[in-house]
This record gives C-alpha cells, sequence and structure tokens, in this order.
C-alpha cells in the first residue's frame, strides 16, 4: 500500500511538472533561469504560467477521479444524520482520497507503465508521454460518463464551430466536464437514497414528539441517538463504502 502510494504521489509531481514544462526544450535554463538575451517579459509570462499550473494541478487530478462522487456521498451522509462536524473534514477528505487511491490504482499503474516510466528512462520526449498519460485517464472518465452529458459538450462545441471529436477520439476538454457533472448528478443520487432512512426516523420522532404534547423539544435531539444506532446496527460504513467502489467500472 505505501508503495503504491509513493508511485501515485510520483506521478502526481511528475504530471504537475509535465503541465508546466511540455513543449519546452530546457527546462531548467528556459523557465527558471532568467534569460540572457534579453527576453525578460517572456521569461516572465512562462515563469507565471508554470507555478499557476502547478497550483491548480493537484485540483485537476482530484477532479478527473472518483474523489468527487466520494466526497459529496459522505457529506450528505453527515448532513443527513445530522451532525454538523463528526466526524471531521479531513477525517471525511482522507477516507475519500484512500478510497481514490483504490480505486484509480489500474489507472495510475497504467499511466505509469505508458507515461512516466518510458519518461524517466529517456525513451520518449515529453511531448509524448503526456497523451500516453493522460488516454488511461480519459478511458476511466469516459466509463463513468453519461453519454447525455458528454453528448451536451460535444453539442456545444459544434453550435461555437469547435471539433472536440478527431478519429472517434472525443478531446479532454470536453469528456473532463461532463465526466465532473456525471459525477456531482451521481453524487446526489446515491446523497438521495442515504437520506431516505434518515428522514423517516425524523418523521417518526417528530410525530411521536407532537402526539405527546413535546412542542418545545426539538424532534432531532431524541432522533439523532436512534439514527446513529441505526447506522452502526446495518453497518453502515461498510455497506456505503463497498457501494462506492463497485458503483465504478
Amino acid at each position: 500500500m505505501i508503495r503504491s502510494m509513493l508511485r501515485i504521489a510520483t506521478f502526481i509531481i511528475a504530471m504537475m511538472a509535465m503541465s508546466g514544462i511540455a513543449g519546452a526544450q530546457n527546462f531548467p535554463a528556459d523557465i527558471l533561469n532568467t534569460p540572457v538575451d534579453g527576453s525578460v517579459a517572456s521569461w516572465i509570462i512562462r515563469t507565471f504560467g508554470l507555478i499557476t499550473v502547478l497550483s491548480v494541478a493537484p485540483g485537476i487530478l482530484i477532479m478527473v477521479t472518483s474523489f468527487p462522487r466520494f466526497v459529496i456521498a459522505f457529506a450528505i451522509l453527515r448532513s443527513g444524520m445530522g451532525l454538523a462536524t463528526t466526524p471531521s473534514n479531513m477525517i471525511m477528505v482522507s477516507l475519500a482520497l484512500f478510497m481514490t487511491f483504490y480505486v484509480m490504482a489500474p489507472t495510475f499503474d497504467r499511466a505509469w507503465r505508458e507515461g512516466i516510466d518510458p519518461l524517466l528512462k529517456n525513451e520518449i520526449s515529453e511531448t509524448e508521454a503526456m497523451p500516453r498519460m493522460a488516454e488511461p485517464f480519459r478511458e476511466f472518465m469516459l466509463a463513468n460518463t453519461r453519454d447525455k452529458d458528454l453528448q451536451l459538450f460535444i453539442d456545444i462545441a459544434k453550435e461555437k464551430g469547435q471539433t472536440v471529436v478527431v478519429d472517434d477520439k472525443v478531446d479532454l476538454r470536453a469528456v473532463v466536464p461532463a465526466f465532473m457533472i456525471s459525477e456531482i448528478r451521481r453524487g446526489f443520487e446515491i446523497g438521495f437514497l442515504i437520506m431516505l432512512p434518515f428522514l423517516v426516523i425524523d418523521l417518526i420522532v417528530a410525530t411521536i414528539t407532537m402526539a405527546m404534547g413535546m412542542m418545545m423539544l426539538p424532534p432531532t435531539a431524541i432522533s439523532l441517538p436512534f439514527k446513529i444506532l441505526f447506522f452502526v446496527l446495518i453497518d453502515g460504513w461498510n455497506l456505503l463504502v463497498g457501494s462506492l467502489v463497485r458503483s465504478f467500472t
């Protein structure tokens, strides 16, 4: 597990660096060192672009993985149970990250074998490595994207006179947003199913307290321990995590 995480961390660092140096001939002299030919403005623009890409690369990598669905489901679970800060955000995000590593391990391994490893061995150039690293992610996203969402961005591109499908291959600028809205939609679908049993418990408790004339007692104060007990008795974490992992193809 540690070895796999180290490989993923190396892969992320390489992707961040590759995003900034793709197309540069000599990274240290071209990007970071002050130019000697007087083109200071060009150097400043390239350096600013590199820093910008490095700052957004982790977010980009997260949004092309299974992470959004996990986070949305966990957030709705916590809201449905009525727990404002328990489990804490760090616990929820950490669990989502480790589940993402588990689900995305085959994709990361393939991207490593086909892109990063040959690049580190100087068998291919940066220009060849980028498409090889992106292809496993493209296939993962397409396998988990609704056709309707993908077609939406293809149609929008056609309306604007742009081409996002070349040789039956959809460009990433259409695949990524389509994948993201598909993941958000599935996250809310799962969240709806999670909320239902907790809503039933809240309704039952509210009905009983109203019938007993306890108007000043908040129903949530009574229903909270019952919802926690219910979730523990059905082994909710096992069921939820197992269902989320199995929901990816």
